[in-house]
């Protein structure tokens, strides 16, 4: 079997981490080494299912010879009671897998579950739901799959592959004229640039700036701009102004988004919406394994 490598080095950290030095104790112990089991991983609440590869390559990690035979895919709304995956191979394999396998299911699939409620509640509006990179230290690419499964769209993956200004960029480069002066300073046609604001004043700092510059026969150093904990009538008002500038930009929102705010966000009219919690609060949906005997194949 070929491994992603990113999802092997998690699955070998989290196996490691549970097996340490000695091994799965308990299974060793009790069960014999030549017995052979099958169990269902099983869903227990509603949800949209991510992590099939993850579980899938814990088990081929743990014994090649345990078989998973999935029953859904990645992305696929589950019920209370569905059978998820059939477990099949030496008993001892599938018990020492399986707290690893179910860690990696629940969490992404409870990733997947939060970004699908969001997309739902934005459904008609032509908006994205875009992840951030307030994810779990080591599992950014799977949390950030899992987004994509549940209907999401992905912002950057890191501070590597986009130029985004924050508050604190601000802060610290000496104000947003003076950071907008550097940005123009170092032309990087390949790189996309995003500012956030706070306000719909540094907003139109930024519109202006690049107006200006657009006038001169320049590059616009802005692509696309944060609109950060704003009212919807201030996300409607910022979108107008940005909808009137001479060049194209992306409008992002943030900021307090959650199942209350995030139709009204919406309908003002942002390209997309990012929201930390899709990954630093989402709970784990509720999986489990469930033992269904011998196997005799």
């Amino acid at each position: 079997m070929t491994f992603d490598p990113q999802l092997e080095q998690v699955v070998r950290t989290a196996l490691a981490e549970d097996l340490g030095a000695a091994g799965d104790l308990t299974a060793a112990a009790v069960v014999p080494e030549d017995a052979h089991a099958q169990a269902h991983i099983v869903a227990r609440e509603d949800g949209v299912l991510s992590g099939v590869d993850a579980v899938t390559t814990t088990y081929a990690l743990v014994d090649p010879r345990i078989e998973v035979t999935w029953h859904g895919q990645d992305g696929r709304s589950v019920t209370p009671g569905s059978v998820l995956a059939t477990v099949r191979g030496p008993a001892r394999g599938v018990l020492t897998g399986e707290r690893v396998a179910l860690n990696l299911l629940g969490r992404l699939s409870g990733v997947a579950t939060a970004t699908a409620e969001l997309v739902h509640l934005v459904d008609g509006t032509g908006v994205g739901i875009a992840d951030t990179r307030k994810t779990t230290p080591g599992l950014r690419a799977l949390e950030k799959r899992a987004v994509l499964h549940g209907g999401g769209v992905n912002h950057r993956f890191g501070l590597h592959d986009a130029i985004m200004v924050k508050d604190n960029h601000i802060g610290f480069g000496g104000g947003l004229a003076a950071v907008l002066r550097r940005l123009a300073d170092q032309p990087r046609h390949l790189v996309t640039v995003e500012v956030e604001v706070d306000t719909l004043q540094q907003q139109l700092q930024v519109l202006q700036f690049d107006a200006d510059r657009i006038a001169r026969g320049l590059r616009p150093v802005c692509h696309a701009i944060l609109l950060d904990n704003m009212t919807p009538g201030q996300v409607a008002d910022g979108v107008r102004r940005a909808r009137a500038h001479p060049a194209p930009l992306v409008v992002e929102v943030s900021g307090a988004v959650n199942r209350k705010t995030v139709r009204p966000l919406a309908e003002a009219g942002p390209d997309l919406i990012s929201v930390g919690a899709l990954t630093h609060s989402a709970r784990c949906l509720d999986v489990g394994l469930d033992l269904a005997g011998p196997d005799l194949a």
